[in-house]
């Protein structure tokens, strides 16, 4: 498979920094309750509200990757990333539902695995990924690791598992030197994880227009997407979608303001969120904050896959977590702004 050394997407996302607090608890109706008190008492001057409450803190630029990643890592790890003997039939690699010509995404509303078989929820973004809290729609994996050994396992995805894996790999003499130059131990599944994780924490996309325009160039972006900007923060949308990352560092229900499953209809297990992880009935529909980095180019939308643009995608967030029917004119300047966090991706090179 042909992989581009620099593409352009439209969008742009960052790695979380190891000393910034992230929230974890799953209903953050504090921070959302001093937003809209907030959102209410500048409402009608958005422009302020932006400047004296979000400006500068609640959402920040993305940076490079770190210069300190190993090299040898990254090319072995994306060498892996792009290789179907991961999957039992050599059909399905990490590249085949995170297309990274695709904004990191398949494009369809659930995933299709070995054999044809359907997942049950939509693909995230592997994009920026790094620089979120938790892994996967319900955050039951702790680290990019734990989540790139999920499919590999998952019988709907690739439905292998590491011996077979393992035993493939060792049969290609040019893999095995690859690992042995890194690993003292060679093939194995934790050192496949390892070089995928630290691949995939390369894959960060820098220079959005809106970070240009963060870090003071006020023409970066244009005047529909700095409205934009002004009512995604004062309608209250910047409370969980916040920090560099524009969202993947906290929990949050859906359907806070509207019975969105309840709207919907056909409720299915995985409708339940972290509630399959925890057991908790305050944890029943809830979900990791996805990141909004590069969602101009992740459609369908929700872990459902239920949005089909980006449009609905914010007229349906309006409506079940901010209890607004938001006027077509501001949905499409959101939408504006949406697409200005679009940056470059480019692949690793420490030099």
């Amino acid at each position: 498979m042909k992989r581009n050394s620099h593409i352009r997407l439209p969008f742009q996302m960052e790695r979380a920094s190891g000393g910034t607090a992230l929230l974890e608890r799953s209903q953050s109706w504090a921070v959302i309750a001093i937003t809209m008190v907030s959102a209410v008492l500048v409402w009608g001057n958005p422009a302020q509200a932006a400047d004296s409450i979000w400006r500068g803190s609640a959402l920040s630029p993305l940076p490079n990757a770190s210069s300190d990643i190993d090299l040898r890592k990254v090319q072995l790890g994306e060498e892996m990333f792009h290789d179907a003997r991961l999957s039992a039939d050599d059909t399905i690699s990490c590249a085949t539902c995170h297309d990274l010509n695709n904004g990191g995404v398949d494009g369809r509303q659930k995933a299709v695995g070995i054999g044809g078989a359907e997942g049950t929820i939509n693909t995230p973004t592997v994009f920026n990924s790094a620089y979120n809290f938790k892994q996967f729609w319900d955050g039951r994996a702790e680290s990019l690791e734990e989540q790139a050994a999920g499919p590999v396992h998952n019988p709907s995805e690739m439905g292998s598992n590491w011996p077979d894996v393992v035993a493939k790999l060792k049969k290609d003499e040019r893999i095995v030197r690859m690992f042995s130059d890194i690993y003292t131990d060679g093939v194995t599944g934790n050192n496949i994880v390892d070089a995928i994780a630290t691949f995939e924490r390369t894959l960060v996309t820098i220079d959005a227009p809106f970070d240009r325009y963060l870090q003071g160039d006020k023409t970066a972006i244009s005047v529909e997407a700095a409205k934009g900007y002004e009512l995604f923060s004062t309608y209250g949308c910047i409370s969980c979608h916040q920090g560099v990352n524009v969202g993947g560092n906290m929990y949050q229900t859906m359907g806070i303001m509207g019975d969105y499953f309840k709207d919907r209809g056909d409720v299915k297990d995985q409708d339940l969120g972290r509630y399959k992880i925890t057991g908790r009935e305050s944890d029943r529909h809830v979900f990791k904050v996805p990141s909004l980095r590069v969602v101009a180019h992740t459609a369908p939308y929700f872990h459902d896959g239920s949005a089909e643009t980006l449009e609905d995608a914010v007229r349906n967030m309006a409506k079940y977590q901010l209890g607004r029917n938001m006027p077509e004119a501001d949905i499409n300047a959101i939408v504006a702004f949406l697409n200005s966090l679009a940056g470059d991706y480019k692949r690793f090179d420490p030099r």
